[in-house]
């Protein structure tokens, strides 16, 4: 993966000290500092310790030339909702975990995204910012190389991604709130999570019920924060599980998984700083429990 970028500088200032400014990690810039003229500015090849001035253009090649090991390239049918230089955002279908795993190497995500750069011949470090279940559908953001992926990751961190989920749990809920309950692992459990107001982390859901009928009840989530299972474990403690959970609600009547699916997320691109809105449809298996609200537009949660 080779991506050039072109900054006229405005005032006098170092290479390291410019390059941390653009989001650029130490990592990154060891990277920069051991690639032949990755860092050049009017013809030559600069350190990190070199000034530069108004007026200059400094020239930064990221270069990346291995893929990501033990990711072996699967053939996957990928629903990619955007893509350009720097970020690749697909539609994630169900059962599909994101990463390797022991007893499951192939059926992934990163399998197939693997592929699909394998059969363009440009090597490629799977890098994802949102992780999602493995049945948990919608928008992933991938990033196309280290510098978008830095960013991406510090602005998920700062709570400046913003993402909405759509869910539907078992019984009538109405109204809106926000849960503010702290999450930990469950008697050290490395998979189930649960409320725990001594040890938990921070945790922070906003909720706003959509539409309820036959016992069910459509939801619009917002995440504050990022913890594991946390919409499942936040609705289970609030007396609404989410329908088809296997860990926390494993009632299989309506759906085969649990239902939650990413459906909206609002972010500044890492490079362009463009304001981004991108949003996908209910799945079939969550919107066929709900048939009037998606039977013309799906956007009609909005």
């Amino acid at each position: 993966m080779r991506r050039i970028f072109h900054y006229r500088i405005e005032k006098t200032i170092t290479v390291n000290d410019f390059l941390k400014e653009q989001g650029y990690s130490r990592s990154i810039i060891v990277h920069l500092k051991k690639t032949r003229e990755s860092l050049m500015s009017n013809g030559r090849w600069l350190y990190v310790k070199d000034f530069l001035h108004p007026g200059d253009v400094l020239t930064v090649t990221l270069l990346e030339t291995e893929s990501s090991k033990h990711i072996p390239p699967i053939p996957m049918k990928l629903d990619i909702v955007y893509e350009d230089e720097d970020i690749l955002v697909v539609n994630k279908p169900a059962n599909t975990p994101i990463h390797p795993s022991l007893n499951n190497y192939e059926n992934t995500l990163a399998n197939g995204v693997a592929d699909y750069f394998y059969r363009q011949q440009q090597p490629y470090i799977f890098r994802c910012i949102n992780r999602l279940d493995r049945d948990t559908t919608g928008l992933t953001i991938l990033a196309k190389h280290m510098l978008s992926a830095s960013i991406l990751s510090k602005e998920l961190k700062n709570r400046r991604i913003h993402r909405t989920y759509l869910a539907i749990v078992n019984g009538t809920l109405t109204g809106s709130g926000t849960i503010d309950a702290p999450i930990a692992r469950e008697n050290d459990s490395l998979i189930t999570r649960c409320v725990d107001y001594e040890h938990g982390e921070s945790a922070i859901t906003h909720y706003r019920s959509l539409k309820s009928q036959n016992g069910l009840t459509l939801l619009s989530l917002q995440l504050e924060t990022g913890r594991t299972h946390q919409i499942r474990v936040h609705m289970k403690h609030l007396g609404y599980p989410l329908i088809g959970d296997f860990l926390y609600y494993p009632d299989y009547t309506h759906i085969g998984r649990q239902a939650l699916h990413s459906y909206r997320l609002e972010f500044s691109h890492p490079i362009t700083k463009k304001a981004m809105e991108l949003s996908v449809p209910l799945p079939f298996d969550m919107a066929r429990l709900f048939p009037a609200q998606f039977s013309g537009n799906q956007n009609s949660c909005n």
